[in-house]
Formats: structure tokens, sequence, C-alpha cells
């Protein structure tokens, strides 16, 4: 709580603007492989587009939301140590 008794406004990690051509990643459409995901990390839920990071079955990949059409799109499912790195490619507005 602040000092007048209002709630803080958090926020989560931003992805930054894209770069000069970033790495074009290739978004497919949901595999529905397994019922359950983990979230490791996520982009702020304040942007229309939300990005996750996501572990499933030994694999890793990430989902991208975009909450102005409603359209759920995920990267291919891979290693931890690519899909981590692509996540904070993301974030650094490298990739795409």
């Amino acid at each position: 709580m602040t000092e007048h008794g209002e709630t803080p406004d958090f926020h989560s990690l931003h992805a930054q603007p894209p770069k000069p051509q970033p790495i074009r990643l290739a978004w497919y459409e949901p595999a529905h492989r397994t019922q359950r995901i983990r979230v490791i990390l996520h982009t702020c839920e304040c942007r229309h587009t939300v990005y996750e990071l996501c572990s499933t079955a030994g694999q890793e990949f990430i989902r991208r939301t975009d909450r102005e059409n409603g359209t759920v799109h995920e990267t291919a499912w891979t290693l931890t140590s690519v899909a981590r790195d692509t996540f904070s490619r993301i974030l650094l507005g490298e990739a795409r």
C-alpha cells in the first residue's frame, strides 16, 4: 500500500520495441499435445501482445497471444536453452 492507501501499479516484463530487422520467428497454431503446460516467464498483461515462455514434457516453447485479434500462436517445441534464448531475444527486441 502507498501512503494514501492506493494499490501500487505493478507490471511484469515488457518486450522492447523491435530493433531494425529483427529475427523473424516461425509461429504455429497451438499443438495441444499435452494437458499440462507450465508458464515459466511472461510479459506484462498491459500490452496487446503477451509472450509466455512455456514448459511441458521436457521441452519449452514460446506462446504469443494477440489480444486485439484474439489469436494464439506458439513457436516449435525445442530444447530449454534454445527456447530461453529466443525468449530473451524477444524481450530485447531482437526477435519477433
